[in-house]
């Protein structure tokens, strides 16, 4: 029963957020030129770059950027609520049956503690162990005698399902785990709490917090292009199958996909 209410409680906040959305966007989907692309908090400030310099090319065209997960962006296009979702993480089977991924990216997930920590290097299998609950002090990998403060995202978030995937083995996350709801928020955490080890989009860290290297290999723009650094995801827009995009969403992803986009 517990479960159930849940998800029933999931879904309401959901809808609700949804709702919210398209009230503060103005429902930009029926205006002339609109366009909403909602998701992925971890795209979303490379869609908004993208974003900006399309408009700027395109004056009459607006293309409206903005967040929520990756799981907001499906239910998003799902609903008619926007014509793109971002989501940063591979589509669900059950998804897969009514909407169109298209890679526009491949981006490195990083695995960030903070920048006084002495471990440079971790396994797999040391984070998916921490992370479970069954490494809980920094000196049992080689670090500090001082506790492990684990810090993760939020149910829904394509960055957790893509970590759960790519280093938990679809293991449960220890429910010790602070729970935060975007890349940023990790970050900060980090960057603030000398024992925390936390997760997120390579592109979006900073000198604030320390990357650490999996298996000995460097997480770099390189690394991730030769398929040598093994925790790396796609980053998808997604559209509805057959549906008829406006000629700004066409526009927009050809834009997104052509050399000037992906330079």
């Amino acid at each position: 029963m517990a479960s159930e209410y849940k998800r029933y409680a999931r879904a309401l906040w959901l809808l609700a957020m949804l709702c919210a959305c398209c009230a503060l966007s103005g429902c930009r989907r029926n205006t002339a030129g609109g366009v909403n692309v909602m998701g992925s908090t971890s795209i979303q400030p490379f869609a908004e770059v993208l974003a900006d310099e399309f408009n700027s090319r395109h004056p009459s065209s607006r293309i409206d950027v903005q967040g929520g997960g990756s799981t907001m962006g499906i239910q998003s296009v799902t609903n008619n609520l926007a014509q793109i979702a971002m989501c940063s993480r591979e589509l669900k089977s059950s998804e897969s049956r009514y909407l169109k991924p298209i890679i526009i990216a491949l981006d490195g997930m990083a695995v960030v503690v903070h920048k006084d920590n002495t471990v440079s290097n971790l396994t797999r299998e040391q984070v998916r162990e921490m992370f479970v609950g069954n490494i809980t002090n920094w000196s049992q990998v080689g670090g500090e005698d001082r506790p492990i403060r684990l810090i993760t995202r939020e149910e829904g978030s394509g960055t957790r399902e893509a970590f759960a995937k790519l280093v938990m083995n679809n293991q449960r996350v220890s429910r010790k785990a602070l729970t935060q709801e975007s890349n940023g928020a990790v970050k900060e955490l980090v960057r603030g709490d000398r024992a925390a080890i936390g997760y997120m989009s390579l592109g979006l860290v900073n000198d604030e917090a320390k990357i650490v290297n999996i298996e000995g290999i460097v997480p770099s723009t390189d690394n991730v292009r030769n398929g040598s650094y093994p925790l790396v995801r796609p980053f998808l827009f997604v559209v509805r199958m057959g549906a008829v995009l406006s000629p700004a969403a066409k526009e927009f992803l050809e834009f997104v996909l052509s050399p000037q986009g992906q330079h």
